[in-house]
């Protein structure tokens, strides 16, 4: 009897390990239906800003990263800060992905994963509508002081083209402009697209895009993406999966010409002054 009595204990206790086997299982799997963390700066328009009404955090990259999660029945948590600190949060782990305008560069692409373009555009450089900065010709740009923000491939072209780069942490629109007006700065090299909604958001800016001076670096010619860790592979497949579903359903498109005026998502045909290799 009492052989027959441990093999019904241990059988019990087997159930049970494998029950709780199971129950842990679950856990992981729920785990890993968790928010989504995402890091982004709250400051460029149109690609992530706080509306001046409600101050909710809005834009473009934004609207697609809540889009994607939705795809993926999980929610998202938006984590504000600097470029260098975004990079440095999907680096070390601390937020699953970023997003803020990213360009697919070669550069991103052997320290991150970078999900499928979403977005396509060209660069262009604002400077004041009076004198244009004293910029006529690529040459011009030596010696000038360019805004942007440490870290960017703005500033290293900048810095290529022997301009004097000025640093900025993670400020409006608004501050760039107003210091390139005031002769603080001269010049700001960004994307097309968003230098034109900052400019028509702030009137009487006194500035202007220098039109025959658009251009593209190695650094941007592949679009732009939602930035993930190099080992985050399954989260990458699963990003690049909801994108390709939103595109098919017209969800990138209506986005895009909410925020653009412009359905970004296809690959445009502005001519280009010169094409740039950062070093």
């Amino acid at each position: 009897m009492k052989r027959k009595h441990t093999l019904a204990f241990i059988s019990l206790f087997g159930a049970l390990a494998i029950l709780l086997v199971l129950i842990t299982g679950c856990g992981k799997s729920a785990s890993n239906q968790g928010p989504i963390t995402v890091a982004t700066s709250g400051t460029l328009y149109p690609t992530s800003f706080h509306d001046e009404k409600s101050n909710k955090l809005t834009g473009f990259d934004v609207e697609i990263v809540r889009a994607v999660a939705k795809k993926l029945n999980r929610k998202v948590e938006f984590k504000e800060m600097s470029v260098a600190g975004q990079l440095t949060a999907v680096k070390t782990g601390k937020v699953d992905m970023a997003a803020n305008d990213f360009s697919v560069s070669p550069a991103r692409k052997k320290q991150f994963i970078l999900s499928t373009p979403y977005k396509h555009s060209w660069n262009s450089m604002v400077v004041r509508k009076s004198d244009n900065s004293g910029i006529h010709s690529w040459a011009d740009i030596k010696g000038k002081r360019a805004a942007g923000e440490a870290g960017t491939g703005y500033q290293k072209l900048a810095k290529q083209l022997g301009a004097k780069t000025v640093n900025y942490n993670n400020v409006a629109n608004s501050v760039y402009l107003k210091d390139v007006k005031n002769g603080r700065t001269d010049l700001i090299m960004n994307d097309y697209y968003l230098q034109k909604l900052a400019l028509s958001a702030v009137p009487n800016n006194g500035l202007k895009i220098l039109t025959n001076m658009f251009f593209t670096t190695s650094d941007d010619g592949a679009g732009t993406g939602i930035l993930m860790k190099k080992s985050d592979t399954k989260l990458a497949k699963q990003v690049d999966k909801a994108l390709a579903e939103l595109k098919k359903d017209g969800t990138l498109k209506k986005i895009a010409m909410k925020y653009y005026n412009a359905d970004v998502t296809k690959k445009p045909t502005a001519k280009i002054s010169k094409h740039f290799v950062i070093k």
